[in-house]
């Protein structure tokens, strides 16, 4: 089992989630994040607003700013791995900076509450 966990631009969620569906994936968790990848830093701004002067600290403020977007998390079985992540970047790649990233991470076990049930019967098929 693994956990597909993307980031992804807020516009994108709907279409996202539509086509994880059309896909055959109908479990999914999303939570509302704020970040940022690694854009370039201006030096000058960095260097003044390190030595205090108050423009530059303004500057950098809106330089380094969190951007709101989206984390969907999705545990599925190894076998769904590439179909999963396929699906986030066809829907969500724009060729721009901040299309997003996909991590895939291992999962050791899954438990259903109601019933006890473990294992991968627990995931989407």
């Amino acid at each position: 089992m693994k956990e597909v966990m993307a980031i992804i631009r807020i516009d994108k969620i709907n279409k996202t989630k539509d086509a994880l569906m059309n896909a055959g994936i109908s479990s999914i968790h999303v939570k509302d994040v704020l970040g940022r990848g690694k854009g370039l830093v201006d030096m000058l701004r960095l260097n003044g607003a390190e030595k205090l002067w108050e423009e530059k600290m303004e500057e950098l403020g809106a330089v380094g700013r969190l951007i709101p977007k989206r984390k969907i998390s999705i545990i599925v079985p190894d076998k769904l791995v590439q179909k999963v992540v396929k699906t986030i970047i066809v829907t969500n790649q724009t060729g721009k900076s901040g299309d997003g990233k996909i991590f895939v991470m291992p999962v050791s076990n899954s438990v259903r509450v109601r019933d006890g049930q473990t294992g991968e019967e627990t995931l989407d098929e």
